[in-house]
């Protein structure tokens, strides 16, 4: 009888602890691997596998990752009806829906690969001037001059759907080059070869390195306090982040993904 009294208290005490939690819906790029993609209706990828860990550690919530496309995620945000995304960038005058952001959760290098390398690669986006840049859809990457030569009409940047989309237009010449994140770059390569949708022999030319960005769990602004949970909630992942960084877990969930 004392066992069984026991029993019931425990399960009492444990369904009350569950039913306390907040349930808290979190959005993931959809099309953006190894960092953020989807396969089979779940979130795969670095950023995935840091979240989830991260978010285990956050008992007061009950977090649900649902993967969507990226363009899609930042509508959500901006109409408030997203409580959080990532990966995005760190762009707060482009994206003013978005605050706070996370601390940087990843480091990532913005390159471009090209058919042909220019003549003269050691200026961006000068050296491209008269070329078709192919980048990923909502993708605000490049710099601001690069976006001023689009506006001047001395490139055409022409967007598509995710990294597979822009490589096969690459090699088909549909585009001259194409703007995205090393790895992912580089992961999709691999993936396509391993696929016969490249020839083993296929290479592309390193154009140029833009620049260095870091990856975030992007916040809605919220005007409307949809989300009173909020402060609590970045301040609680945000401590557990810098942890997990100081103690090599997040170098250790990236190595993963690197030959």
């Amino acid at each position: 009888m004392r066992i069984l009294l026991v029993l019931c208290l425990w399960l009492g005490l444990n369904q009350s602890l569950t039913a306390k939690q907040i349930p808290v819906t979190v959005y993931a790029d959809d099309a953006y691997p190894p960092y953020s993609f989807a396969s089979e209706e779940k979130a795969k990828g670095i950023y995935s596998d840091i979240m989830r860990l991260a978010f285990s550690r956050m008992p007061r919530y009950n977090v649900t990752i649902k993967p969507t496309p990226f363009k899609r995620g930042l509508k959500l945000l901006e109409a408030g009806r997203a409580f959080a995304l990532y990966p995005p960038y760190f762009y707060p005058n482009q994206r003013q829906y978005i605050n706070p952001y996370s601390v940087p959760i990843l480091q990532e290098e913005v390159v471009v690969y090209c058919n042909t390398k220019p003549p003269v690669s050691t200026s961006w986006p000068d050296d491209f001037y008269g070329l078709k840049i192919g980048i990923n859809n909502s993708f605000a990457i490049g710099g601001e001059q690069f976006w001023i030569a689009e506006k001047e009409d001395k490139i055409t940047i022409e967007p598509a759907l995710d990294n597979r989309e822009n490589i096969l237009k690459l090699k088909t010449n549909r585009i001259d080059c194409y703007i995205n994140d090393k790895l992912s770059i580089l992961w999709e390569i691999k993936r396509m070869k391993l696929s016969g949708d490249l020839d083993e022999d296929r290479e592309f030319e390193l154009g140029i390195s833009v620049s260095t960005e870091q990856g975030y769990l992007a916040f809605s602004a919220d005007a409307d306090n949809r989300y009173p949970y909020k402060e609590h909630f970045v301040k609680k992942f945000n401590a557990i982040i810098l942890e997990m960084q100081n103690n090599g877990e997040i170098n250790n969930l990236l190595n993963r993904y690197i030959d």
